[in-house]
């Protein structure tokens, strides 16, 4: 019997997108029928209006609202406890038509804001089927993570000891299979020349042109800046001399293997594809809401360097020019989350999971 695998994760950002896409595809060869679905556009209303406008408040004029809002709501113990309500209260009537309507044998999330509702539906019985969260930020787990979600995939094996503290009873897997399929194989190096690569995530956020004139002050060193889909930053970008700007682009092994560091503000995905490929990443520019305690959480298990301003981001690039990395090859021992997604769809009779708990690997080597 062919599984049947929903996929939800919503149009606000690269970094839910791509693993979706990455893991229906892994599910796709497999033999499972996969579907990809909005979770927001199925939840509607205010909850979706708030994140779809989250976009428009990517500046520097907005990282206080940003900031406001992640802190009554994410991090302040009674707004948290009614975010969970809320969402429950407003997204369960159409995320349970979606699932209704797809009949999978196993439903995965990929976006945090659909995790609660579903997760609330799994254990009031509202939700069949087994729930799987598939998480790509390193910290800051609060609605990644929670009671009712039967399997945590994380893509940091750090990352298990704040799922285990927010869903004790929860499986947690740390998996490969997230990210592109060229980073299960990254391909050689293609330049002896020293190379800075600055991002600002799929949105081109934060500082980035500041990012990218210190970069350029590094005498001898090419520039390689990633603007996403921000095609206003990547004019501004292309103005600059010396300086190779790419937009949305699937070359992302090769242009973080041919890096020495990555510049990186938005923290998530691109941060482990750079270790994976040995080029030290630095955190800079939009240390704002979610993102600022996955910097500290970079900082504490010591994945990667953090800092504020232009003179301390120009001493971190000397560091990382001077001390190369190599790249991490501990994740590609990892399971793969496709097949752990096809445990949970073909469970033992008479069971609703498939056997005893997973546990995530050892955390990796600090670089």
């Amino acid at each position: 019997m062919t599984p049947r695998v929903l996929i939800l994760t919503a149009t606000v950002g690269e970094g839910h997108d791509l693993p979706a896409r990455e893991l229906a595809a892994a599910l796709r060869e497999r033999g499972a029928e996969v579907a990809i679905e909005d979770g927001l556009a199925a939840v509607g209303g205010p909850m979706r209006k708030a994140a779809e406008g989250a976009q428009r408040l990517l500046s520097y004029r907005g990282r206080l609202l940003l900031d406001l809002q992640y802190l009554l709501f994410g991090r302040f113990p009674p707004g948290r406890r009614f975010a969970r309500w809320i969402t429950h209260r407003m997204g369960r009537d159409g995320l349970a038509a979606l699932v209704e309507r797809h009949a999978p044998d196993v439903v995965v999330s990929t976006y945090p804001g659909v995790n609660e509702p579903l997760a609330r539906m799994r254990v009031r019985g509202e939700l069949a089927a087994p729930l799987i969260s598939a998480i790509t930020d390193l910290s800051s787990l609060y609605f990644w993570a929670a009671p009712g979600i039967d399997s945590h995939l994380i893509v940091h094996p750090e990352s298990e000891a704040e799922v285990r503290r927010l869903a004790p009873d929860s499986e947690v897997v740390a998996v490969r299979g997230l990210t592109r399929a060229q980073f299960n194989h990254p391909p050689p190096r293609t330049t002896t020349r020293p190379t800075i690569v600055v991002s600002g995530g799929g949105w081109g956020v934060g500082d980035v042109l500041g990012a990218v004139d210190v970069a350029r002050s590094v005498e001898g060193a090419g520039v390689v800046v990633l603007c996403g889909r921000n095609d206003r930053l990547r004019a501004a970008v292309e103005q600059r001399a010396g300086v190779t700007a790419h937009g949305f682009t699937d070359q992302m092994a090769q242009i973080l293997v041919d890096g020495d560091c990555l510049v990186h503000s938005s923290a998530g995905l691109t941060v482990l594809e750079a270790l994976i490929c040995g080029c030290r990443p630095i955190s800079y520019g939009w240390g704002v809401a979610h993102i600022r305690l996955n910097n500290r959480a970079y900082v504490r298990h010591g994945l990667a360097d953090v800092v504020k301003t232009r003179n301390e981001l120009r001493a971190a690039i000397d560091r990382a020019l001077a001390n190369p990395l190599e790249p991490d090859t501990s994740l590609a021992a990892l399971p793969e989350a496709a097949d752990e997604v096809l445990r949970w769809a073909r469970p033992t009779a008479g069971t609703s999971a498939p056997g005893p708990p997973r546990m995530a690997a050892p955390p990796r080597p600090a670089p």
